[in-house]
């Protein structure tokens, strides 16, 4: 009808997601029509082509205007789908933010940061690329948002991620080899005499359930018991309360404790001395990152280090070098483990 037609070329389509809404496909399969691959059927790849035509929408146009408009500003995306109340004040984020923020001052850049909740914002990446504020993007942390980041990254090479690598994904990923560090970590409890293990963490992020499986190739290696899983949420308020509850179930059928985090860890050192469980003693416990508070808790915290700094300098050069038109890898950093009291 022609009023319909009006109605339809009258909509704004300023980025892939606009486009992606009016054909009702996801914005990676409009990122892919786009560039002609042929994973797109070719009457949904003529359907979009003929959308963009109509709506004065062209291939690439997104990231184009972004390299031709420079704003001298990288954007820093941090996705909480997995914990919509853990907050960006969380001793891991600020750790990587103020490196990140150094190494993109050292190159000229600013930084731009957003902290998104993709249940109230399910477009959130592709809005934030699309705006025309940010000349490219640091995404910290894959959250459960692989399929979206791998959606953007088919027609967007502006992005970098922080995260876990597994064969076969597209988007470039900079982060330690988090099944290593499991195993590294359940080795350890091992060495220091636990035969009971739990892992103390969501094993629903891609990290997380990567750093658990490592544990359980330990565990079923030496002929132990299966790693108990303690879901834990990681904003303070819950996980201390969580992590209390644990402990008084679970008593003695425990004496080793992988914690996902350090600040997990810091958390359940204080529950267990609450509940009269000496530290290493009758439980011994491992963390996840070597942040400083490893070293500062009463005993010191035996940990899986992750290079954080080397981790945000390889996000920021690998992003400049995709923003000159490079093919960069993935970067996959070794753990190592930093021994202290606690295990």
């Amino acid at each position: 009808m022609p009023g319909g037609q009006d109605k339809l070329t009258r909509t704004t389509v300023r980025t892939i997601t606009d486009l992606a809404r009016l054909a009702g496909v996801s914005p990676g399969t409009v990122s892919r029509a786009l560039a002609g691959k042929s994973l797109v059927n070719a009457r949904t790849r003529e359907k979009i082509v003929d959308l963009a035509r109509t709506h004065g929408f062209r291939p690439n146009q997104m990231a184009s205007g972004l390299r031709r408009q420079k704003t001298g500003v990288i954007g820093v995306a941090i996705p909480l789908g997995h914990d919509v109340r853990q907050q960006i004040s969380d001793s891991f984020f600020m750790t990587l933010l103020g490196l990140l923020a150094d190494e993109l001052t050292d190159k000229g850049y600013d930084l731009m940061l957003r902290r998104v909740v993709p249940d109230s914002d399910p477009d959130w990446l592709d809005r934030f690329i699309g705006s025309g504020m940010i000349d490219g993007v640091i995404v910290i942390g894959q959250s459960d948002q692989f399929d979206r980041i791998e959606d953007v990254a088919d027609g967007y090479r502006a992005m970098v991620v922080w995260g876990n690598h597994q064969e076969g994904q597209r988007h470039c990923v900079v982060g330690t080899d988090n099944r290593l560090g499991g195993r590294l970590a359940a080795e350890r409890l091992i060495a220091a005499g636990a035969r009971r293990l739990a892992f103390l963490g969501d094993t629903g992020p891609m990290e997380f359930a990567a750093r658990f499986a490592g544990a359980q190739d330990i565990a079923a290696r030496m002929g132990l018991p299966p790693v108990l899983a303690l879901p834990t949420h990681l904003s303070p308020d819950r996980a201390s309360e969580e992590i209390a509850r644990h402990i008084a179930q679970a008593g003695r059928a425990i004496d080793g404790i992988f914690a996902a985090t350090d600040t997990l860890a810091a958390l359940c050192l204080t529950q267990l001395r609450a509940q009269g469980l000496r530290v290493p003693d009758d439980v011994r416990l491992i963390g996840f990152d070597d942040l400083p508070i490893a070293r500062q808790t009463i005993p010191a915290l035996t940990t899986v280090r992750q290079d954080i700094a080397a981790g945000a300098h390889g996000l920021v050069d690998l992003l400049l070098r995709r923003l000159a038109g490079e093919s960069t890898e993935s970067l996959v950093l070794p753990p190592e483990l930093a021994i202290r009291e606690t295990a």
